[in-house]
């Protein structure tokens, strides 16, 4: 593969990737793209000089290049002229062949892929110009949380460090919400590529499930094999294997999809429900070691051959269970931070409870709240952050199913809790 420094330009001192002239300056072998271009012709019945640019995503110039070899190759033909600088072609059988054996070695018909040495060298300038977070932008994105202000300052520091954390503590009481929240500190876009190849083989990065582009085009021209999208934030959970944290290649389409940490690069990843996979958490943790210390990974393609690729987003591990029974202190100390969450106390919980209200647009009764924590205390029940949002969220349920103006009251917080924990009523105990 012929190698190439990636070119960017500043855009607000973020890197944007330049538009390639030459070929030379894909980063790519010509052979490479050539075999692509031809694809492209056997896929396209109307096939012209512009369409080809449009899907392979590189000036006209450089797929007419392409084209023209093909055709002194007589592996295509040129069916007409449209231009001075664009032809409409069809593929010869001597193409047809070529492109089924191609096929049988790779199916990815579509934008031409970057370098990984550029997807690397892109990944790290990123980071690099990644804007400080500021005690301001934290305390924004935690607006809508009840947390103590100390525990709020270690999430800036998450932040602000990309470094990893380790959140713990009993279910309900807002791990995951808070590693979201994390996501909203996160300030700026990103560039991702379609693609990027290594050794031939094509490896899918944008996923329009993780992947929200970004509507407004940047100020400068830019190398359309590269999209502008949010910061992404992916969250995996009992689905988390050994084998989807390495290339998945499909026998189908024969090409290779990126992880989904190598989708998380820029962003925030979530291993939620962590110690609940059904693979041992020891196992799940060595594999994460040589990615923390050092925010590198290696992925393995089918041929053995590994793929040194950046490491860069901010990682969250959330788990209920007991921590000593998941990791050892060796791994702890590899962990950025780490965060017990304590069950909500009972000026908390009244304060989550008028919040939530008055989010939805409801009047705030602090007699419900009292009802509740009374309720709480008899039954010796453990309160949790969501337990608020979950039994108003349970009043407008029925508000709606008995075509009633939402509203919370008795009533309807003694049917709301006797639903959501399938407890006795509170009406006419709520003194005792």
């Amino acid at each position: 593969m012929s190698k190439s420094k990636l070119s960017v330009a500043l855009l607000e001192h973020e890197p944007v990737p330049r538009m390639p002239e030459t070929v030379q300056e894909t980063g790519l072998e010509f052979g490479f793209l050539a075999d692509l271009a031809l694809k492209i012709v056997y896929s396209d019945t109307n096939c012209t000089s512009e369409r080809v640019a449009e899907k392979i995503k590189l000036p006209l110039g450089i797929a007419e290049d392409l084209l023209r070899h093909l055709y002194r190759e007589k592996l295509i033909e040129i069916k007409g002229r449209i231009n001075l600088q664009s032809n409409s072609y069809s593929i010869l059988d001597r193409g047809l062949q070529r492109v089924h054996r191609l096929l049988d070695i790779s199916g990815y018909i579509g934008p031409a892929p970057v370098s990984i040495d550029d997807y690397t060298d892109m990944v790290r300038k990123q980071e690099k110009a990644r804007p400080p977070t500021t005690p301001i932008m934290i305390e924004s994105a935690m607006k809508q949380l009840v947390l103590p202000e100390s525990t709020v300052k270690l999430l800036g520091l998450v932040v602000d460090s990309r470094r990893s954390l380790f959140l713990s503590g009993p279910a309900g009481c807002g791990k995951t919400t808070i590693a979201k929240a994390l996501h909203n500190a996160l300030e700026g876009d990103i560039w991702v590529p379609y693609a990027f190849e290594a050794g031939g083989q094509v490896i899918r990065v944008f996923d329009g499930h993780h992947h929200e582009l970004v509507s407004d085009p940047p100020a400068v021209r830019h190398d359309q094999r590269w999209l502008r999208v949010r910061r992404p934030l992916i969250v995996v959970g009992g689905e988390l294997s050994i084998d989807t944290m390495d290339l998945i290649y499909s026998q189908t389409v024969r090409f290779y999809e990126a992880p989904f940490q190598a989708k998380a690069n820029g962003g925030v990843l979530v291993i939620d429900d962590f110690g609940r996979q059904r693979v041992d958490p020891h196992d799940l943790l060595n594999r994460w070691i040589v990615p923390l210390e050092n925010r590198i990974d290696y992925l393995t393609l089918h041929t053995g051959k590994k793929l040194e690729v950046p490491f860069e987003q901010l990682l969250v591990f959330a788990t209920n269970l007991n921590v000593e029974d998941l990791v050892d202190e060796a791994f702890l100390r590899r962990m950025g931070y780490r965060l017990f969450i304590d069950p909500p106390r009972i000026d908390t919980y009244a304060l989550i409870f008028e919040r939530y209200m008055q989010s939805i647009g409801l009047q705030y009764d602090p007699d419900l709240a009292e009802m509740l924590l009374l309720r709480y205390q008899r039954e010796n029940r453990q309160m949790k952050y969501c337990d608020p949002r979950d039994l108003i969220q349970r009043c407008l349920d029925i508000c709606k199913y008995d075509n009633r103006p939402p509203t919370v009251d008795r009533d309807l917080l003694e049917q709301a809790w006797a639903n959501y924990f399938g407890s006795h009523s509170i009406k006419g105990r709520s003194h005792d």
